[in-house]
């Protein structure tokens, strides 16, 4: 019987996972080019780059726009409490946080949203869906939902801050807190996985949540998917 061979790039994916684990590359470092990993295994850069993929795909790794591929961080702590604040919580963890703007809308709000923001059905919303990064790594997609007739301009101030809380700011809500979370596992769909960099099917944890003002007032509602594998949730008194 002829002996199946493995495929290259499966060996390649074994000998830098090896490396990973033994410590050769940290948390954080940048991994040989591709130029660099094709001389070293004497292959194209195609088998290279399909044995990074798999990396990324595991969790391993990975990729920088322009910058290249990076050993991943361990789980980030995020802390769910009184005052969720993404920024705040990224940087008390050591990361450099990002957003990127996927969509930005106004429309008439579902019954559920209506519910959650004590608005009719129907009435105007402003509809916030973005990635949350950490040290350009994906960790997050969000969708946060905003009643359009108590800040009518809203829009403007997330383009210029991709911060909820400095757009919230200028429209002189100065503080907000969480009235409650609910959290559940789910599956990631095609689209999530794409924007996450993870594997289609992977465990992702979704946050389902309302802020108020001090008076009681609803102000957002919000939903979020983590990847699983780069966020340990964690429970805050504040």
């Amino acid at each position: 019987m002829a002996r199946t061979r493995t495929p290259i790039w499966k060996s390649i994916h074994a000998a830098l996972t090896t490396d990973i684990g033994a410590g050769r590359y940290a948390a954080g470092d940048k991994l040989p080019t591709e130029a660099e990993l094709s001389r070293r295994f004497g292959v194209n850069r195609h088998t290279v780059r399909r044995a990074l993929a798999a990396l990324t795909e595991d969790g391993v790794v990975h990729t920088r726009r322009g910058a290249g591929t990076y050993v991943a961080q361990m789980p980030t702590d995020y802390p769910l409490g009184r005052r969720v604040r993404f920024n705040q919580n990224l940087r008390a963890a050591g990361r450099t946080p990002t957003r990127e703007l996927l969509t930005l809308e106004t429309r008439a709000a579902d019954g559920r949203e209506a519910e959650a923001l004590d608005v009719a059905t129907g009435a105007p919303v402003h509809v916030y869906n973005g990635k949350s990064l950490a040290d350009d790594q994906p960790v997050a997609l969000f969708r946060s939902v905003f009643p359009a007739e108590r800040f009518p301009r809203l829009p403007e101030s997330l383009r210029r801050h991709h911060s909820v809380t400095a757009a919230l700011r200028e429209h002189g809500l100065a503080d907000y807190t969480r009235a409650w979370t609910r959290l559940n596992a789910k599956l990631a769909s095609p689209t999530q996985a794409l924007h996450l960099q993870i594997r289609e099917g992977a465990p992702i944890l979704r946050t389902i949540a309302v802020n108020i003002d001090a008076t009681g007032r609803p102000v957002e509602y919000g939903r979020t998917w983590f990847a699983g594998d780069r966020v340990t949730l964690t429970l805050a008194d504040s």
